[in-house]
């Protein structure tokens, strides 16, 4: 029975040194040298170890291979992979003065990011344990991500910041790197504040479309069909594109839950949690 637990631990610690490779990595290289290949190479690593947090938590729940080891050290792995690694890069691969207001402020928006990141690892693990104490019908309220998912977050910057770097968008956006600096330790700060928060953002497991098969096969190829051509000649703009898009729809639902108030019952399983 213990080769069992073995395979989703084996995973996860494939996740976890692909996170260590990138800290070590860019850690390497002078501050403000990060080449656009470096991003690139970081950017799939981490995309790579998302899938693979992804994948060892299924085969875990398939396998009936679930754990308190393996709970705890998925947690951990993420914690390095998706909190750590996203803001070491971010601040290896800007040029910034030592000791001016600039690089204060990136490295503030690095710490909050990296902070509220393993704060809701840590909320994400107790809350875990307690919905293992309830009845199954108590749990649905718990079927989306409360706070914004750690890897949603890390591949969003990831993402952000290999897109400045890709050529393409530097020649037509003209953004200097001061700019750029804001822009992303603004998102460090924004992100680790939806994390720690109580809102929910949506869980692919519970999505439903009542929307014909047919119809539904034919928009998942052509999604499928833009997605891989993306990946394949744009990588850098479909993955913002793609991490964006959660983003921005999970922040979407948000504010339609918020306007429609309790009394609603439209979006009701996005209520901001409550402790009860």
């Amino acid at each position: 029975m213990r080769r069992i637990y073995i395979v989703p631990n084996v995973i996860t610690a494939f996740s976890l040194a692909t996170g260590l490779f990138v800290i070590f990595k860019v850690n390497m290289i002078e501050p403000g040298m990060g080449t656009y290949k470096t991003l690139m190479t970081s950017s799939i690593l981490l995309l790579i170890a998302a899938f693979a947090d992804w994948v060892d938590g299924a085969i875990a729940r398939v396998m009936h291979a679930e754990s308190e080891f393996g709970f705890l050290f998925d947690s951990l792995s993420d914690a390095v992979t998706f909190g750590v690694a996203p803001s070491v890069l971010m601040l290896k691969t800007l040029s910034l003065e030592r000791g001016t207001p600039l690089s204060f402020f990136a490295m503030i928006g690095a710490m909050i990011f990296s902070l509220c990141g393993i704060l809701r690892l840590v909320r994400f693990n107790v809350t875990m344990a307690a919905i293992k104490k309830l009845p199954k019908h108590k749990t649905k309220k718990f079927r989306h991500f409360i706070g914004l998912p750690i890897p949603a977050a890390a591949l969003t910057i990831v993402s952000t910041n290999l897109l400045f770097s890709y050529p393409i968008f530097e020649d037509w956006s003209g953004w200097s790197e001061e700019i750029q600096t804001i822009i992303l330790a603004s998102m460090g700060i924004v992100f680790g504040y939806f994390m720690v928060s109580r809102f929910k953002f949506p869980s692919a497991k519970v999505l439903h479309f009542r929307v014909p098969s047919f119809y539904l096969v034919f928009f998942a190829v052509i999604f499928a069909f833009f997605l891989l051509y993306g990946v394949v000649y744009f990588f850098p703009i479909a993955l913002a594109a793609a991490t964006w898009c959660y983003i921005l729809f999970g922040w979407l639902l948000i504010v339609i839950r918020l306007i429609a108030g309790k009394k609603s019952k439209t979006l009701k399983d996005f209520e901001p949690y409550r402790d009860d």
